[in-house]
């Protein structure tokens, strides 16, 4: 019997990976992988190449009967009306919005907005008002990440891209739609000619992400993209239901040998991805160490946090997905490397020489600013400093906690929101770290469940592309290996004292 396959393709902030996948088991057929270019802004058709490149390497996608996208999130593609990116996307680590989030914020917290009483309890203060605002309408505030606030950035900073934006999407828009055939125009032997922009489409979990989405009434709020651009005149994808074909692959890509083609499904958000790929249920959190950290934990309401800290993103299942994300993630660690010219193993070595809160050393991580908390401006702060404590174990230890504190901030503020975590799930690059599976357990007060090292968007993708195909009420039943739970005696004291410094 011929099995079925499925593809996941992840194109992420630092690569494309196509993950071919047999749609009955979940088992890895073939892979690939391609780099993208560094940096916080990027132009799209890289992400093409990469991703060419990364099929190739995994051996083509002829014989593949569906597939999805799985991207990274609020990535500002913006597109002229022959579909030619207008300008280098910018990405979700690009900070350069920040005044525009906070400019944002002022004017929905303006006190002519509402005058009906419908605001019982929200903040005299207008800028918290504000706050409150944005979070009631799509779920988030703002904060220089999300799409909104770029596309504010390029109508005040780039008036003539402005001018010949015609559609805006987000990377697994994109992506899917140049899989699907969709592309360019040549204007120069056609000035009438207009790509096909309508094709765009993405799922509840990218649209929530935006800050002109929401999720709860799954329509956008054309008035706040208005409020941020300046017109609404634009296309915007359409938001597929979770188990939506999308469109039919251009055979010169996937599909090829397939009978009626290569279906693509509605993709999504890469931290919605990987709960898919997780088998992520009500009551599971996931810390993902990756370029950026990420908790994010699988709720059956919308979630609506009135501090303005957590962002309430929707699933790839119809079920939300309330999560905090810290710009720096891993990278802490690696940044503890280049200081001290080590590697992973031996950072991990010196760590352990150290003693839980490494005698009182503490370090702010915020090398890049932060988003959680939203401290865009910030810069990394190493505190405590002492002639008997400034080692380099103890400095390997600072490290390493603040990485984990950092998320334990992100867990907790997702618990105030009265999710009952039940499950907490370790993942992404930096849990392959010894020091991170080490100090895990105590520095979050809990036992940590450490899947097996895998793709997990990449999975995800291909797990809805065959969930899709399926037709099927829910997703296939595919296995999670957990290779360990990490235990630990908590140390309450290491939290206490980095949330001092951190104020």
């Amino acid at each position: 019997m011929t099995r079925i396959l499925v593809a996941g393709v992840d194109t992420s902030t630092q690569s494309t990976k196509v993950r071919v996948t047999d749609a009955t088991t979940g088992e890895l057929v073939r892979f690939g992988q391609a780099k993208h270019p560094d940096g916080t802004s990027c132009d799209p058709n890289a992400w093409w190449n990469a991703f060419l490149e990364a099929k190739e390497q995994a051996g083509g996608l002829d014989d593949v009967s569906a597939l999805a996208v799985g991207g990274q999130q609020h990535g500002m593609v913006l597109l002229d009306k022959t579909g030619h990116v207008v300008r280098d996307a910018l990405l979700w680590n690009d900070t350069r919005s920040a005044p525009d989030a906070e400019r944002l914020i002022a004017q929905l917290g303006a006190p002519d907005k509402a005058e009906d009483g419908s605001e019982a309890g929200f903040s005299d203060d207008p800028v918290m008002r504000g706050r409150q605002r944005w979070v009631k309408a799509v779920g988030s505030s703002l904060v220089a990440s999300l799409t909104i606030t770029k596309i504010a950035w390029i109508a005040a900073n780039e008036p003539e891209h402005a001018a010949r934006v015609a559609g805006v999407c987000l990377p697994h828009d994109w992506l899917s739609w140049r899989i699907a055939g969709h592309g360019p125009v040549d204007a120069d032997t056609d000035t009438n000619a207009t790509a096909d922009l309508n094709a765009l489409f993405t799922d509840r979990s990218d649209a929530s992400g935006t800050g002109y989405f929401d999720s709860a009434a799954n329509t956008y709020r054309m008035d706040l993209f208005k409020l941020a651009f300046g017109r609404d005149d634009v296309i915007l994808p359409r938001v597929l239901a979770p188990t939506e074909t999308g469109a039919i692959a251009d055979p010169a890509i996937a599909g090829k040998n397939v009978p009626g083609g290569c279906i693509i499904a509605p993709g999504g958000g890469d931290n919605a991805m990987a709960s898919l790929g997780l088998n992520m249920g009500v009551g599971d959190v996931s810390i993902s160490l990756g370029t950026s950290g990420v908790a994010a934990a699988i709720s059956p309401v919308p979630a609506y946090d009135m501090t303005a800290s957590v962002t309430g993103f929707a699933d790839c299942t119809g079920h939300w997905l309330p999560l905090a994300c810290t710009i720096n993630g891993s990278r802490i660690a690696d940044a503890g490397r280049a200081a001290l010219g080590v590697d992973y193993d031996e950072l991990a070595d010196l760590a352990a020489q150290s003693v839980p809160g490494a005698q009182g050393l503490t370090l702010i991580p915020y090398f890049d600013g932060e988003r959680t908390p939203n401290r865009p401006d910030a810069t990394a702060t190493l505190h405590g400093m002492t002639l008997r404590n400034t080692t380099k174990a103890n400095i390997a230890r600072a490290f390493v906690e603040a990485l984990l504190c950092s998320q334990r901030d992100c867990l907790e503020l997702v618990k105030g929101l009265g999710v009952d975590v039940r499950r907490i799930l370790l993942i992404g690059g930096g849990a392959k770290s010894a020091a991170v599976r080490a100090y895990a357990p105590s520095i979050l007060g809990t036992d940590v469940l450490l899947p097996k090292t895998d793709e997990y968007v990449a999975i995800g993708a291909a797990r809805q592309a065959a969930w899709v195909l399926s037709g099927e009420a829910e997703p296939p039943a595919w296995q999670l290996t957990i290779e360990d739970t990490l235990t630990g005696e908590p140390t309450p004291q290491v939290y206490a004292q980095y949330a001092q410094y951190r104020g």
